[in-house]
């Protein structure tokens, strides 16, 4: 025992000398397990670009996931003390003292803080709230008056990748429409109107005069750019590699160089907190390529004398009372190579056309992806149960989900994106603010567009609500 108690004391002055000699010597305890910087940080030295192997994307796959999952400190950047939550990099009237504050952000220390259910890069519960107040630009507030930031809820990343493909594809259709409408003009010398659709969804119409002109107004869901925007609840952001720069700056104060670095503002530090180079490009592409590489969510169905039959009924009644119109069961996709960065984006988030080359993965090369269905042309069918639209959501009768008092982006307070089902059976609570408990009262909560569906569904009979509800709980995530 004498001897053990003199180990033990031998051992504690080796490791006291050594903490010691790190100290005089100046080297870093960044590299030490118990450091408490994310080692994932900058483990992508370069951003990546190509054609990526199988072995290469799982490396970027699993330190974006590192990077998701992890729980950023001061040591690595967080908190933006002389910055705002504002896309556009904005300086702060007043700085402030606390590295967290709930409402105006930064208010989480890791992103699966929020997407967690049921897995991490899922939706979350009402007390994983946030506060969608970045288009104030130079905002400076702490507040949950709702006329400075509008309460959202978590939505899910399964299957992220394959709706951003999706929106890739609908938006060269609706442009490629534009330019047909104009070289029409010009060719015919008269004014010209064509209907915008894309994979099955109708988006209005333009109309091209012979100078060159042409007149948005009867656009509808789309901005006037005719770029299909599907993320956040109000479809808003491009593309995952915006989402990420978007909302590492807003809930971490952890900003990416590409937006917040010199090259835009001038500064290395715009924030103010002592740190440089917090997020690297290479740290964001790896993680856009974890989220754009999560499984799609599936169908699933409890082994539970009747569900299955209950589903197969449900699934009937959600046709036929109008819920597919805007909640379509599939969307075809052409193409599984998924580009990063991507051609859309605008300034503050790296493009196609500002880096060398793309990196570029194929999807279809992931197990999960084996399973999608194709139809009869080959293509992908992406089985999201959404359109990529924008609806009315509110009318004089019903307007529970017109509670926001701000606009988004130019999209009005009571217009929101369809929802994605799939994943639907996993995801509860629902709507934009998390505020409904049960598929039913979010159902009835549809207003505007969703009306119609709406009505049928109340108007049907108990046994085939239950039925319904059977069915959009057989679409979950399986992680």
């Amino acid at each position: 025992m004498k001897n053990l108690t003199g180990r033990l004391r031998l051992r504690r002055c080796l490791v006291s000398a050594l903490a010691l000699q790190l100290l005089i010597t100046g080297v870093a305890l960044a590299d030490e397990p118990w450091s408490e910087r994310t080692r994932a940080l900058g483990a992508i030295a370069e951003m990546p670009t190509g054609v990526l192997s199988r072995d290469k994307l799982e490396t970027l796959t699993e330190t974006g996931k590192a990077l998701f999952e992890a729980s950023f400190t001061t040591l690595d950047g967080v908190g933006r003390p002389e910055a705002t939550q504002a896309i556009d990099p904005t300086r702060r009237k007043h700085p402030r003292e606390q590295a967290f504050f709930r409402t105006a952000g930064p208010d989480a220390g890791s992103c699966a803080a929020c997407h967690n259910q049921p897995a991490s890069g899922g939706a979350g519960d009402f007390v994983a709230n946030v506060f969608a107040s970045e288009g104030f630009e130079s905002a400076d507030f702490d507040s949950l008056d709702p006329q400075f930031s509008s309460e959202r809820g978590t939505n899910h990343l399964f299957g992220a990748g394959l709706v951003e493909l999706l929106a890739r594809e609908m938006s060269l259709d609706l442009q490629a429409v534009r330019t047909e409408a104009l070289a029409q003009a010009r060719r015919t010398g008269e004014a010209v109107r064509l209907s915008l659709t894309a994979k099955g969804i109708d988006f209005g119409y333009i109309s091209a005069e012979p100078d060159g002109s042409v007149n948005l107004d009867e656009l509808d869901g789309v901005d006037t750019d005719l770029v299909i925007r599907p993320f956040t609840q109000k479809g808003v952001m491009t593309s995952l590699r915006q989402f990420t720069v978007n909302a590492l700056n807003q809930h971490h104060g952890m900003q990416a160089d590409e937006r917040f670095g010199a090259r835009w503002t001038g500064s290395d530090d715009f924030d103010g907190d002592g740190k440089t180079g917090e997020i690297t490009a290479g740290d964001v592409s790896a993680m856009v390529a974890w989220q754009a590489t999560l499984p799609a969510p599936v169908r699933m169905v409890p082994e539970i004398d009747g569900w299955a039959e209950a589903a197969a009924r449900g699934e009937t009644h959600f046709a036929d009372f109008g819920c597919t119109t805007c909640h379509r069961p599939a969307l075809p996709l052409e193409s599984l190579s998924f580009a990063d960065p991507g051609p859309f984006d605008l300034a503050g988030t790296l493009n196609d056309g500002q880096v060398g080359a793309a990196a570029v993965y194929d999807i279809a090369l992931l197990d999960w992806a084996k399973s999608l269905p194709r139809d009869d042309q080959g293509r992908i069918l992406v089985p999201l149960f959404g359109d990529l639209k924008r609806h009315v959501m509110t009318d004089n009768q019903i307007d529970s989900l017109g509670n926001e008092l701000l606009s988004q982006r130019f999209v009005d307070r009571n217009i929101f994106q369809t929802a994605e089902l799939w994943g639907v059976g996993s995801t509860r609570p629902y709507g934009h603010r998390n505020d409904f408990s049960s598929l039913d009262e979010i159902i009835l909560a549809h207003g505007g567009n969703g009306r119609q569906a709406r009505d049928a569904y109340d108007a049907a009979a108990k046994a085939e609500k239950s039925d319904l509800i059977a069915f959009l709980k057989t679409l979950v995530i399986v992680p």
